[in-house]
C-alpha cells in the first residue's frame, strides 16, 4: 500500500510561523525529508522518534541533486510512509516544489501541498519593510536571483524597473553586484533605497541599507551572508521608523533550553514572546525504575512515615503512574504529610487532588 506524501512550507525560520497544519503533520509523520534553510526552531517540533533525512542544499554545494530527493520521496511513500517533505519558505515560490511532484503524479502517489510563509515578504516585515505601502508603492514583484542557465531566462531589467513597484530578489546574494548594475543599467535611479536582510526572522538577523549604486559595496564591507532578501524599492527607507524585531526584549537573543521536552514549551513560549530564538535541546530525559523493590518496599511501611517529599513534577507523575500499577490504595496515605520543592512540584501535586 502507498504511503503519502505532504509537501509542507516551513516559512522563513521562526518557528511561529510555521503553518497550524504544518506543525499537526509533523506530530504524525513516519519520516522527515527537511532542507537547510529549515530553522532550527523549526526541526525543535519535529518528535525525536521521527526519522530525519537532511537533504540540504548550499551555495556551491549540493551534496543531495534534486533528482535523487525526488527518488527519496517517492522510494518512502512506496513502502507505506507518510513524509512530510519539508522545505523552507514556501514550497512553490522558488522552491522547485513543481519538480519534487511531477514524479509522484507520474506514479501515481496521493500528494498534498500546504503553503508556507514566504521570506519575500516576512524577512522584510520582521526588518521593518513593508513590501507595499498606500503612500510610496502599489505592487510587489518577487524575482528569484540565480535561474536555469538557458536566454530565456535573463531577467529583463528594463521591464523591471518600467513596472515600478517594490522588487524582491531572493537567492540573490552571489548576483548582488549584477542584480544592481543591471537595474542601474535598465534605467532605474542610482538613489533608490535599497537593503540586504540577512538570516531574517532569526535572532542574527541583520538589515544593511544604502541605495541601489552603494548597496553592493556596503554588502561587501559588512560580509553578507547566506540566506538573505534584497529589496529595492521606496519601502526601504521606512525601515528605520518600523523596526520592531530586534527592540524586543531578548530580540537578537538566541536560547538553547535543554529542560525535558514535555517541560520544555512553557519556558519556549515565554522565551519567544520576548523575541528571543529559541532552540530545544533536551538534555535529560527520566525514566521510571522498574521494577522498583525499594519504592514497593517504602510503601509497604508507608505508615511509618511522617512526610513524603517530591522534588519535580516528573517525581509525581512517576509516583503516581507506580501506585495506579500496582493497584495501592490511596487512602493509605492519608497519615502521611506531602512536602513539595518549587511551585511546579506544588502544583503538579494540586493538578492530582493531593
Amino acid at each position: 500500500m502507498s504511503g503519502k506524501v505532504y509537501l509542507v512550507g516551513a516559512g522563513p525560520s521562526d518557528a511561529g510561523l510555521l503553518t497550524l497544519k504544518g506543525y499537526e503533520l509533523l506530530q504524525t509523520a513516519d519520516v522527515v525529508v527537511y532542507d537547510a534553510l529549515v530553522g532550527g526552531e523549526v526541526l525543535g517540533l519535529i518528535p525525536p522518534e521521527t526519522r530525519r533525512v537532511d537533504v540540504g542544499k548550499h551555495a556551491g554545494s549540493h551534496p543531495v541533486p534534486q533528482e535523487e530527493i525526488n527518488r527519496i520521496l517517492l522510494r518512502e511513500a512506496l513502502e507505506g510512509h507518510t513524509v512530510v517533505r519539508l522545505k523552507g519558505g514556501d514550497p512553490f515560490l522558488f522552491g522547485r516544489g513543481g519538480e519534487e511532484l511531477e514524479l509522484l503524479a507520474e506514479w501515481g502517489v496521493p500528494f498534498e501541498v500546504v503553503p508556507g510563509v514566504t521570506s519575500a515578504v516576512a524577512v522584510p516585515a520582521y526588518a521593518g519593510i513593508p513590501v507595499t505601502h498606500r503612500d510610496c508603492c502599489s505592487s510587489v514583484h518577487i524575482i528569484t536571483g540565480h535561474t536555469k542557465k538557458s536566454p530565456g531566462a535573463r531577467t529583463d531589467y528594463r521591464a523591471l524597473v518600467r513596472l515600478g513597484g517594490t522588487l524582491v530578489f531572493l537567492m540573490g546574494v552571489a548576483a548582488l553586484e549584477e542584480l544592481c548594475a543591471g537595474l542601474l543599467g535598465g534605467g532605474i535611479d542610482p538613489a533608490t533605497p535599497a537593503a540586504i536582510l540577512e538570516r531574517g526572522t532569526t535572532a542574527r538577523q541583520r538589515r544593511i541599507s544604502g541605495t541601489v549604486e552603494t548597496l553592493p559595496q556596503k554588502a561587501r564591507e559588512a560580509e553578507v551572508g547566506t540566506p538573505a532578501v534584497i529589496v529595492v524599492g521606496e519601502v526601504c527607507a521606512l525601515a528605520e521608523r518600523f523596526s520592531w524585531a530586534e527592540k524586543r526584549p531578548l530580540g537578537g537573543r538566541r536560547v538553547i533550553v535543554t529542560r525535558p521536552r514535555k517541560l520544555a514549551s512553557r519556558m519556549t513560549a515565554k522565551l519567544r514572546a520576548l523575541g528571543a530564538e529559541v532552540l530545544e535541546l533536551p538534555s535529560i530525559v527520566t525514566e521510571p525504575v522498574a521494577p522498583n523493590p525499594a519504592l514497593d518496599e517504602a510503601l509497604a511501611r508507608i505508615g511509618e512515615y511522617g512526610w513524603l517529599v517530591f522534588t519535580s513534577p516528573t517525581g509525581v507523575r512517576v509516583f503516581l503512574e507506580h501506585l495506579r500499577e500496582t493497584r495501592f490504595d490511596l487512602r493509605r496515605l492519608g497519615g502521611v504529610r506531602l512536602a513539595a520543592i518549587g511551585p511546579s512540584t506544588a502544583g503538579a501535586l494540586e493538578e492530582r487532588g493531593l
